[in-house]
């Protein structure tokens, strides 16, 4: 018989599965990286400082979720826990010119990025366990996405 989650419980997995994002019947990593862009749009417009501050801070908070909520849910890295991806796509769209074209194709790179998992990113995802590992591999799927980003936006004047 599965115990009763507390109500503290009960909002870690809320959390963890991006506010019942999370829980899509259709690619929940997908839709559950939506929440994510809203708050990209709301940090690029807060200035660069208070984004890598925000960012950092939930790359932190979604390893300790991401661990609590697996355990709560009895299966590590399960699809319905996507405050992973809300992590990876701050780190993408991080320190990239604002606007819908960068939002548009941060989102459909680091998805891609996520989903196809080229190397390194398939060795985090295999080797690493826990929160951290439920995590790492979402933000070096970022961090290659806003390579791309960068190149794109910043330096090759794309949409500009």
């Amino acid at each position: 018989m599965a115990r009763t989650l507390s109500v503290f419980e009960r909002l870690i997995c809320l959390i963890g599965q991006g506010f019942g994002t999370g829980r899509s019947p259709w690619a929940p990593g997908t839709v559950g990286t939506l929440p994510g862009l809203v708050l990209v749009w709301f940090l690029w417009h807060a200035g660069p400082a208070l984004y890598l501050v925000i960012m950092t801070l939930v790359v932190i908070i979604a390893i300790w979720v991401s661990g609590r909520t697996a355990n709560l849910l009895g299966i590590h890295d399960d699809p319905r826990i996507v405050i992973d991806e809300i992590a990876g796509i701050l780190v993408t769209l991080a320190l990239v010119p604002p606007s819908v074209p960068a939002l548009l194709t941060g989102f459909v790179l680091f998805r891609l990025l996520d989903i196809s998992k080229p190397p390194p990113i398939s060795t985090i995802d295999q080797r690493l366990g826990g929160g951290f590992g439920i995590v790492a591999d979402d933000v070096v799927a970022g961090l290659g996405a806003n390579l791309c980003l960068q190149l794109l936006f910043r330096w090759g004047g794309a949409f500009g």
